[in-house]
């Protein structure tokens, strides 16, 4: 009865092996498959313009009632 189970264990065994295996090559083929047609093309991908009007920091009127706050 013992050989049963371990024959069973290692038929188990194996097969996880094998879906860890096919797995990982999945993984692989994904990963081509989004990085090769850029390198085909031989073009950098677009940059992204910047935006039209600056962001950055702006003092405004609460920052500077925050300012005034905090020197307190």
């Amino acid at each position: 009865m013992n050989e049963i189970v371990e024959t069973g264990e290692r038929v188990a065994s194996e097969a996880r092996r094998a879906f860890l295996k096919r797995l990982g090559g999945g993984a692989g083929a994904a990963a081509a498959a989004v990085l090769l047609p850029q390198a085909a093309t031989g073009a950098p991908p677009a940059a992204v313009p910047p935006p039209a009007t600056a962001s950055g920091y702006r003092e405004t009127a609460h920052v500077r009632a925050y300012y005034q706050s905090a020197d307190r």
